[in-house]
């Protein structure tokens, strides 16, 4: 059976999507002194920003922070989250700028470039995380069977992300400016989202404007399974499914309306 949007064709260069993964990885840690540390480095930093920040501030709104580490926890299991979601989304935006130079030269299937982008996304959030799950049993810190739940989670953070991402890369070919804008906006939008500070701390009246973020649910879904040890409340992800599953219809529409042409753009 034949797969639908050209994805047949995409099928058959899974090892070219594999063997990138892989190169890509190798290339971003290329020639440093400290390799893939530096996968860490930046979470790290800011984690130990945050923390220092907000922690003496924050720890009295958290639900479920007996342990000394618990905003340190709380922050982590969110703001891991947001910079996997951030990550993928730039780096998709930008997926068919930077390969411009590819493409004009190798006819192979251009929706193989966000696939890419997304294993190489998934696959550096995993070594962070498991490095996070190292530290918190190091720590002592709690740790329950809620947390195999994260992985739909994730699963819908992705989708949001590559859908979102695809529908900007094809306009970005066209008006550069869309990459700019979008690091301004996703500024904006890590405030709006409770990863340094819990919504108990947000006055009711802001409240609905919160509830406009889909990143939100899928955030304290993330502080719930660490932090109170809990399964998510999965009514809540719904909204954010809807919106990923639009925000896939969106980027496979905008893909094939107006990608055509993108390559004399390039």
């Amino acid at each position: 059976m034949a797969l639908p949007l050209g994805l047949e064709r995409t099928w058959l260069y899974r090892r070219f999507i594999m063997g990138s993964v892989a190169q890509e990885v190798r290339a971003r840690y290329a020639g440093s002194l400290l390799g893939t540390l530096w996968a860490l480095l930046q979470p790290l930093s800011l984690i130990g920003i945050y923390s220092i920040v907000f922690s003496s501030i924050m720890r009295p709104g958290l639900e479920g922070g007996d342990h000394p580490l618990s905003y340190t926890i709380f922050l982590c299991s969110g703001l891991l989250l947001w910079m996997f979601f951030v990550e993928l989304l730039s780096n998709t935006t930008n997926i068919f700028v930077r390969n411009g130079g590819l493409l004009k030269k190798v006819n192979f299937p251009r929706l193989t470039l966000p696939i890419i982008t997304l294993f190489s996304a998934l696959l550096n959030y995993a070594i962070i995380m498991a490095i996070f799950f190292l530290l918190l049993l190091v720590a002592g810190a709690p740790l329950s069977w809620a947390l195999l739940y994260i992985p739909l989670v994730v699963l819908v953070t992705a989708g949001f992300a590559i859908g979102l991402g695809l529908a900007f890369a094809t306009i970005n070919v066209y008006y550069r400016d869309v990459a700019q804008l979008l690091a301004i906006i996703t500024q904006l939008w890590f405030w709006l989202t409770p990863v340094v500070y819990p919504m108990s701390v947000v006055p009711e009246r802001f409240h609905w404007l919160l509830a406009w973020n889909p990143i939100v649910p899928l955030v304290e879904a993330m502080h719930v399974m660490f932090l109170g040890g809990t399964k998510p409340d999965f009514s809540a992800i719904i909204a954010p499914s809807v919106f990923m599953l639009l925000s896939l219809a969106l980027g496979v529409l905008v893909y094939f309306r107006l990608g055509a042409d993108m390559t004399d753009e390039l």
